[in-house]
């Protein structure tokens, strides 16, 4: 692995038109935070960034069912998970939105150099159309039933129940969430980017890190490799988002298509997080400097967005360039689904726990901990309510919570508070403990991205101080021994 002067972490955005859950938590947010906080440690040059993506259909969708804009959906939501995630201890340099001005800004930026270039192909095609409604239908306007498993309740764009993206014209039986009529195909024209121009370069950016990323990652980008990188929508009919700027009549009523917008949140959220600095160029040492590195981490149907489309915007954008290059992510570490009880959390069906509501109850670190051990690396996992009480009531209160306690109450009944002797490498040994291989251990575990492990690691300290500490009986030690019991503690 090359060696970087800085690191540059990135989380997906969630939509800001509903709460985020434990399972946004568990493969995103948390293990980004740990990863994050541990380098913090080793004084490491790390910047954290997050935010709200406020565009796109599920937005407008909320707005519609609630009888209020647009706007309003994304106020509400960006704070409530704002909040959330700060009561979680998620700790972001920045965490901003795309709706800011200056987002808007750099998505056009791109939007413009990338047409100047004529890489944009524009293409007239057949789209649904609600008759009842008046206007045309985006992807998850338009639901019906899956080709894939027969899920009857599938989205323009992904089917929930399976994962595959689709789009409005592979469902069975459509229909128009506006009206639930049988929409109709009409023509509109659009601009694509065109993803197999850069396929050649994407194949060599993913072969070139099979090594180290997690094959998951791996195997989705090469089965789009394998299909063939297509064209790919960049606009859309929609009243909410960011116009497309171009002054052509073309151009009217038509927005940027929110994957392409979102992932420019990145570079946007790093400039105001600069801006906040008092260094407004700041920002470009992160990005823009071979010698930053750049981590985004993301949930498993996020892999393409983040290996093959946002890589390909920026490849577009450095294409001619010989400064202003933008470099693009070192690792794609992406987390595979934490179920809930068996089955799939799921915003849009209300079958979740949110994060929020959950930090009512209980203590944000009992949650911290528990999803930590259930961390969904290379497979699915399962949060129920009897492993999260075992958890806390076993690991952290009988072992870690037993071991604190025990100590800084016999440390300050004893010896006034204060640790009160200082110990060999061979009295650390004595621990039971080859400390060199096991912080060594635990650094591998946090380098890979292995997060479970790591957090095992750190328990398995506490067990084998739990163990040592009844077995030296500093109580009994003290009253012939009072150097010994000092050594013990």
């Amino acid at each position: 692995m090359p060696e970087f002067s800085r690191t540059l972490v990135t989380t997906a955005l969630p939509y800001a038109n509903g709460p985020v859950h434990l399972g946004h938590l568990s493969g995103v947010y948390l293990p980004a935070d740990m990863y994050v906080r541990y380098k913090r440690l080793k004084g490491e040059d790390i910047v954290h960034i997050g935010g709200s993506d406020e565009h796109g259909v599920p937005i407008t969708l909320t707005a519609e069912k609630e009888g209020i804009a647009p706007g309003d959906v994304v106020d509400r939501y960006h704070r409530m998970n704002l909040d959330a995630f700060t009561k979680c201890d998620i700790s972001f340099d920045y965490y901003g939105r795309t709706s800011s001005e200056l987002h808007h800004e750099t998505a056009k930026e791109f939007f413009l150099d990338i047409e100047r270039k004529g890489i944009f192909r524009k293409k007239t095609e057949k789209l649904f159309f609600d008759p009842k409604a008046g206007r045309f239908l985006s992807d998850r306007y338009v639901t019906g039933t899956c080709p894939i498993c027969n899920n009857p309740e599938a989205n323009g764009d992904q089917c929930e129940q399976c994962g595959t993206h689709l789009s409005p014209l592979e469902l069975l039986n459509p229909k128009s969430k506006l009206s639930d009529a049988t929409p109709e195909l009409r023509d509109t024209m659009h601009w694509y980017f065109p993803l197999g121009r850069f396929q050649p370069q994407l194949e060599a950016y993913v072969n070139s890190h099979e090594q180290e990323w997690r094959q998951n990652v791996v195997n989705y980008s090469r089965t789009w490799f394998r299909q063939g990188l297509g064209d790919r929508a960049i606009t859309r009919d929609l009243g909410w988002g960011i116009s497309v700027p171009l002054e052509s009549e073309e151009a009217k009523g038509k927005v940027l298509y929110v994957w392409f917008d979102a992932v420019l949140g990145y570079i946007s959220f790093t400039k105001e997080w600069a801006e906040q600095q008092g260094s407004p160029e700041l920002w470009k040492e992160y990005w823009q400097d071979p010698q930053s590195r750049l981590i985004h981490f993301i949930g498993k149907d996020n892999v393409v967005f983040h290996t093959l489309m946002f890589p390909a915007i920026l490849l577009a954008w450095n294409e001619g360039r010989k400064e202003g290059i933008y470099n693009l992510a070192d690792s794609v570490p992406a987390s595979e689904f934490m179920n809930f009880e068996g089955r799939k959390f799921s915003k849009s069906r209300n079958y979740a726990v949110y994060l929020g509501e959950f930090l009512e109850k209980f203590p944000a670190d009992t949650l911290r901990y528990s999803i930590a051990m259930n961390y969904p690396e290379s497979k699915d996992t399962d949060f129920s309510w009897t492993d999260y009480q075992n958890r806390t009531n076993g690991e952290l209160a009988d072992t870690l919570g037993n071991f604190i306690k025990r100590s800084v109450d016999f440390t300050n009944s004893r010896f006034q508070g204060e640790v009160p002797a200082e110990c060999t490498a061979d009295e650390w040994n004595a621990l039971g403990i080859d400390w060199q291989e096991t912080l060594g251990q635990l650094d591998e575990a946090f380098e890979q991205f292995h997060f479970r492990e790591a957090v095992s690691a750190g328990m398995e300290i506490a067990r084998a101080s739990n163990r040592f500490l009844t077995g030296s009986e500093p109580w009994k030690a003290i009253k012939i021994d009072r150097d010994a019991a000092a050594k013990t503690m």
